[in-house]
């Protein structure tokens, strides 16, 4: 199976400079800012997010994760269910803005689950979602708030976000028959 590097380290770091830029500038500063990051690339992400924001703003974001695995609509037909991993959002998320984090928006059912877990812990008075990568093919209407980079694919595609926390390299694959052409 064919791969196409579309990241590397430089650009992902970049990227997410930036992204934390559009966050605060949305937000207007940090007040009652939130970071959550899906687990298990966009807790790492918001992280990294937070850390960007204490760089150029001085301020520490409060950053949680958030395990959705039992929230999916797909876990019924798995099979085996889900590891359960622990969700940790360390502030009351009661009336504050909370940035949901993620790698790779596809259909937007990681999204909608994520949704449904974090009104368990609260009820914020925003919430926004911030990616690294939107491929498209939306099964739902869900549409991300902070995008890194747009990657038109195809539905056989593959999109792997691989970071130094978790794969011990920081870079965007696409993997398919058509990734040289996407």
């Amino acid at each position: 199976m064919s791969a196409t590097r579309y990241l590397g380290p430089e650009e992902i770091s970049r990227t997410i400079r930036r992204l934390g830029h559009e966050i605060i500038e949305s937000n207007r500063g940090t007040a009652d800012l939130v970071l959550v990051g899906l687990l298990s690339r966009g807790y790492p992400l918001a992280r990294r997010l937070a850390a960007a924001i204490r760089e150029f703003e001085g301020v520490d974001v409060p950053v949680g994760s958030l395990d959705i695995g039992l929230y999916r609509d797909d876990v019924a037909r798995r099979g085996a269910p889900p590891p359960v991993r622990p969700s940790d959002i360390p502030v009351p998320i009661d009336g504050k803005t909370v940035v949901l984090v993620d790698d790779v928006l596809f259909t937007g059912r990681s999204a909608r689950a994520a949704l449904d877990a974090l009104l368990d812990f609260g009820r914020p008075a925003r919430v926004r979602l911030c990616v690294l990568i939107d491929r498209g093919h939306r099964e739902l209407p869900i549409r991300p708030d902070f995008v890194g980079k747009n990657i038109p694919t195809a539905l056989v595609q593959r999109v792997r976000v691989r970071l130094s926390e978790t794969d011990g390299e920081d870079a965007v694959y696409v993997y398919g028959e058509e990734a040289a052409s996407a």
